[in-house]
């Protein structure tokens, strides 16, 4: 049988779902360049990770739509509205961004930055690039148990 909450744990609950969609909201905020990324000690501009952040606060409106208090639906619409608006204004200025391209993040290569770097007045000559590293071996295992399972005798 289900049970009723209480009006302090659908405060609690409240209070948890609000720092849960700020927590996004931040994080969406960072991946844009809107907020110094402590790592680097300067704003760092991730497109599409910062497009999975709203995407995902998109998806909590919508699955939670009718579920939720007047004031949590408040909270969450100006968050996504925010983090819309922001994202278009980066995207639109951001070179590299191009929609309706796979927006997958590329979690080896570095994101790129929010300050615009200088372009070279004269073409330099291509420096050549530098060779693979070889990967290294994964170490024996050696004294790790390894399980089976058995189905039937």
């Amino acid at each position: 049988m289900a049970e009723v909450q209480t009006n302090t744990e659908a405060g609690e609950m409240t209070q948890i779902f609000v720092e849960f969609v700020m927590m996004q909201a931040q994080n969406a905020a960072l991946c844009l360049g809107q907020i110094t990324d402590p790592r680097v000690g300067q704003p760092q501009v991730n497109i599409p990770l910062a497009k999975m952040f709203i995407d995902q606060l998109a998806v909590i409106r919508a699955k939670t739509a009718g579920n939720l208090s007047s004031d949590e639906q408040r909270v969450i619409d100006s968050a996504l509205e925010q983090m819309e608006m922001a994202f278009v204004h980066v995207a639109s200025r951001t070179e590299g961004y191009h929609p309706g391209e796979s927006l997958a993040p590329d979690l080896d290569a570095p994101a790129p930055s929010a300050v615009p770097q200088e372009e070279p007045s004269a073409p330099q000559a291509a420096a050549p690039a530098p060779a693979p590293t070889p990967t290294p071996e994964p170490p024996p295992e050696e004294g790790r148990k390894r399980f089976t399972k058995s189905y039937g005798a």
